[in-house]
């Protein structure tokens, strides 16, 4: 029997961060939606060489971090899920 192929990251969001990218310039939400998506990627990468994910970590677990999106007004917390393979989105603030 052949091994199954690992599937790569993805990201997901909580209904309240969903509805704050939907409030967002469509421009804005775009670029956010981008950089989630390239987050969970590197996440993913780093996970899985057993390095640290990007951002400040929030637990003393190495699950929860905080992030800032470069030159944005944008700051997010998100979880990261190993046994899923993906990070999750609880927290997502828009400085208008």
């Amino acid at each position: 029997m052949t091994a199954q192929p690992r599937r790569g990251w993805a990201v997901w969001t909580e209904e309240i961060p969903a509805q704050t990218l939907l409030d967002m310039p469509p421009d804005l939400s775009k670029k956010v939606v981008n950089f989630l998506s390239a987050l969970a990627l590197e996440v993913g990468g780093a996970i899985d060489r057993a390095r640290r994910p990007p951002g400040d970590p929030m637990d003393d677990l190495g699950a929860r971090y905080s992030l800032q999106i470069g030159g944005e007004p944008i700051v997010f917390e998100y979880v990261v899920l190993p046994e899923l393979r993906e990070i999750r989105v609880p927290v997502l603030v828009w400085f208008r």
